[in-house]
C-alpha cells in the first residue's frame, strides 16, 4: 500500500484466530489495518514460508507531524 498519511488514527488491533498451519515450518504473518477507499480496512493475516536469513516486519501505523502514516512491512535481511 505504500506510505499513506491521514489524520484518522487506526482502530484498535483486531484479534485473529489463527487457523492451523498449512505446512510444517509455516510462519504466521499477522493482519493489520490498511487504508482503502478513504477508510481503514482489515488486511487478514496469512501463513508464509519462512525465509532463511530474513525476518518479517509487520506494517505499522506511525504518528508523525502530519497525522498517521502507514509504514509498509516486508522481509528484511537480518
Amino acid at each position: 500500500q505504500g506510505d499513506v498519511n491521514m489524520a484518522v488514527p487506526p482502530p484498535a488491533p483486531y484479534e485473529e484466530a489463527l487457523p492451523p498451519p498449512p505446512f510444517a515450518g509455516a510462519m504466521w504473518i499477522r493482519g493489520y489495518w490498511g487504508w482503502a477507499d478513504g477508510r481503514h480496512e482489515w488486511v487478514p493475516g496469512r501463513w508464509e514460508t519462512a525465509r532463511p536469513g530474513y525476518r518479517y516486519r509487520s506494517p505499522a501505523w506511525v504518528r508523525d507531524g502530519r497525522g498517521w502514516r502507514l509504514s509498509p512491512g516486508g522481509w528484511t535481511r537480518r
